[in-house]
Formats: C-alpha cells, structure tokens, sequence
C-alpha cells in the first residue's frame, strides 16, 4: 500500500494499491476502486498538465482556478484537476472519466464547427462502429421517446442544450452539449400507425478535432445513458 494523498475537489482519500488505486471517504468508508481505466486517465491527466496550452480555459471551454480547470461534461459539473477528475464532487474513474481525459488531451483552439451537422457513418472510418453506435445511443432510446418529449426541456437545461433548428426537426428534438465543444443533434419521431418511434443522433461538423472516432461513439453513448437516467429520475 502507497502512501495516502487526499484531493480537496472530492473530499476524498486516494490510496494507491497494486494496479489501481482506493478512494476512501472522510469517514474511511471505500467509495471507489480504479483499475483498468485509471492509469489511462491518469496519464491522460499527466499530459494535459505537463503542456498546458496557453488558451487553455478557451480551449477547453472551462473556467480556470488555480491548478484545476472547471466545464460542464455529461450533465454534470467537472472538475479537471493533475490527479483525478470528478463529476459532481465524485471521482470519475470509469469510462466517462476517460472520454473527459480525452478530450483534454485533444484539446485545441479550434472552434466548434456546429453546421453541418453529420451522421457518425459519414465520418472516415466508422463502419466498424456503426452497429453498436446505432444500438448503444440510438435505439436505447426509443423506449423511452414520449417521455424525454415531457421531459426535453429538463434535459436540455442539464446538458447545456438548446432546441434544434428550423427543417431539421422530426417530431421533437433538441442539440446537447456532453462536452463544451461537442454537440450532439437528436432527432425524435415517435409512433404511428405506419411507423415505429425512432431516434437519430447527429455530430456538429469538426467533432473529430475534439476526440478520436471511438471516443465519439461512445460520448454519444453515455450521453444516450445520461438522458435515460434522467427521465427515469
């Protein structure tokens, strides 16, 4: 066992342990156990740190306060900071943690390119990924379109989001932003007598500058997961 080292972002005590490490309460209760992800986020982490960018609070879309760099991510509030991120003062040691850590080390100062908006297949190299993108962040979601219709403007509010735009609009739908400079167009049909509910999900145009091709499929994903989790709620 290493030595202890407590991160003032989570309240947290972070013990190393073999391959991963154990984040303890205050209390001393386990609250968490990192293993395959961590020591990506981990060296992701060192990366970013080691060569800050200038613009980076630009870059990023955060605001920065010392060490740590501040944005929304997932519906959430991030902390970035050299040793762990955390979504809503909890450490995010599993895949979203991974995605936020990616898309630090990606980060650049181009601006988010919204129009126009692309399906994930038209982007090079997707086929690999098509069916489980279209399983994972879209059809997971036509269970469940009547009630994210009720519940939209909640979801909106959560991820930063806004409504979509005139002749792109299918029954409903609404633009998310999962990260500050990747935006994701859903459109929503639901059922009729001729058709069943369906979901499309789109990208803003440059969203490969921002994080590679698997890691955008799977951003679309936990968005998907983040708006189920918050029509059930």
């Amino acid at each position: 066992m290493g030595l202890k080292k407590t991160n003032q972002n989570c309240n947290l005590i972070i013990i190393p342990v073999g391959d991963g490490w154990v984040y303890k309460n205050e209390e001393g209760a386990c609250v968490g156990i990192l293993y395959n992800y961590n020591r990506i986020i981990l060296d992701n982490l060192s990366k970013f740190f080691a060569q800050i960018p200038d613009d980076a609070e630009k870059s990023l879309g955060a605001e920065r306060k010392g060490d740590n760099f501040y944005f929304r991510a997932f519906g959430e509030n991030c902390c970035l900071d050299p040793e762990i991120i955390s979504l809503s003062g909890k450490p995010a040691y599993g895949p979203i943690g991974l995605l936020i850590s990616l898309y630090a080390v990606h980060v650049n100062s181009e601006p988010m390119q919204t129009e126009p908006f692309r399906s994930f297949k038209d982007f090079p190299d997707s086929m690999p990924y098509q069916g489980a993108f279209s399983v994972n962040t879209e059809k997971v979601l036509v269970p469940h379109v009547l009630l994210i219709e009720e519940k939209q403007n909640m979801i909106k509010k959560s991820f930063d989001g806004r409504d979509g735009l005139p002749g792109l609009t299918g029954d409903f739908c609404f633009i998310l932003n999962p990260l500050p400079k990747i935006a994701l167009y859903y459109i929503f049909y639901r059922a009729d007598e001729e058709f069943p509910a369906s979901v499309t999900c789109l990208f803003t145009a440059n969203a490969l500058s921002f994080m590679p091709l698997d890691g955008l499929a799977d951003v679309a994903e936990y968005t998907s997961r983040g708006i189920i989790k918050l029509v059930r709620e």
